[in-house]
């Protein structure tokens, strides 16, 4: 299956416009772009209704490339390709090997709750890391979207693969939320100073390590169409 990169980037671009709590005085909003499968995020700032995101940052996260040509820009970028998709055969009801392999409806939905959650964990951390001020109610709207978007991989699992995997994301979701439920009671009790005073502070912490080390072994396993499991994510 052919992942196709320029609609996905519209996507997380559109969800940059809808409204949610200030992260910034006055009327700018100091967030971050996460792009699946990519490494690294873009500074976004929005303001008066408008999100603006720094071009060559978004070149360089998705491996593009920016050119200037008279009057105008043009951001190149690559697709990225998933596994293709496990082979139907004949019987698939009875087929182990059909069983064991991620459907195509699972691994869409996977990948959409896998990019909900980096974007609630990202913007949490950069956050706090910032000094931004984090409520229960702000970060409850993101807990609501990964939740919502898990109850979707969950409709969509139809093989033993999809329902393994599953469990995955579901133990992922909790060590995110953990997480995050962590972080708003250290707002609450000025006890986030440390994760300002050093970069790697909130980043080395055993939670956080646990987080990132499943994430990065779901999205693997996510693009392979085939189930694996990861201590990392138990």
């Amino acid at each position: 299956m052919r992942f196709n990169f320029q609609d996905f980037l519209l996507t997380a671009l559109s969800f940059l416009l809808l409204p949610s709590v200030t992260l910034a005085q006055r009327d700018q909003q100091l967030r971050v772009l996460v792009i699946d499968g990519h490494p690294g995020h873009a500074d976004v700032i929005q303001h008066d209704g408008r999100a603006y995101v720094d071009l060559q940052s978004l070149a360089e996260i998705t491996n593009g490339s920016l050119t200037f040509k008279e009057n105008r820009i043009i951001l190149s970028i690559r697709g990225t390709d998933i596994g293709p998709a496990a082979a139907v055969p004949a019987d698939p009801i009875h087929s182990p090997a059909n069983d064991a392999g991620l459907s195509q409806d699972f691994m869409r939905a996977g990948i959409e709750e896998f990019a909900t959650m980096r974007e609630w964990a990202s913007t949490m951390a950069y956050a706090v890391q910032n000094g931004y001020q984090i409520t229960e109610e702000w970060a409850a709207n993101y807990r609501e979207r990964a939740a919502n978007s898990l109850s979707m991989a969950s409709a969509a699992a139809s093989t033993g693969a999809d329902r393994q995997a599953l469990q995955l994301l579901t133990n992922e979701f909790e060590a995110v939320r953990e997480w995050s439920d962590k972080l708003v009671e250290a707002k609450k009790s000025m006890d986030t100073a440390k994760y300002a005073l050093s970069p790697s502070a909130l980043r080395d912490e055993a939670l956080s390590q646990k987080i990132i080390s499943c994430g990065r072994f779901l999205a693997k396993m996510l693009g392979s169409s085939s189930f694996q499991d990861d201590p990392s994510c138990h």
